[in-house]
């Protein structure tokens, strides 16, 4: 069992900069992948970053040269900045994981989830 704790959501103003962070426990962290997805109301939830066991990231159109996920096996957290913030990126973000994804965009892929941090970007 993996349970995973975000942090570090806020009301930020558009062009400002967020650093949400994701504390995982219960197994080995360095193995596993680690994904940032996000849910806006009335929206389906999305895929937003994710890096790999390996360290591949991989990112989502709407968030490329903005935002950047890093993790450190040490702390057993992984970190999503968010630079450049646009009201579009309003949403609750949820920390994700699971071993081994294939399809990395896809929620399903997934069967590790925290229990979402609120951001609010402000135009």
């Amino acid at each position: 069992q993996v349970q995973l704790v975000e942090s570090g959501g806020g009301l930020v103003q558009a062009e400002g900069s967020l650093r949400l962070s994701c504390a995982a426990s219960g197994r080995t962290f360095r193995s596993y992948d680690m994904g940032w997805f996000r849910q806006a109301p009335g929206k389906e939830r999305e895929f937003v970053a994710v890096i790999q066991g390996g360290g591949d990231t991989y990112y989502a159109d709407s968030v490329k040269g903005r935002f950047t996920i890093s993790r450190d096996n040490a702390k057993d957290t992984v970190y999503l900045q968010m630079n450049s913030v646009k009201p579009e990126d309003t949403a609750v973000y949820y920390c994700a994981s699971a071993f081994g994804v294939v399809r990395y965009a896809r929620p399903n892929s997934y069967y590790y989830w925290g229990q979402g941090t609120q951001v609010t970007v402000s135009s």
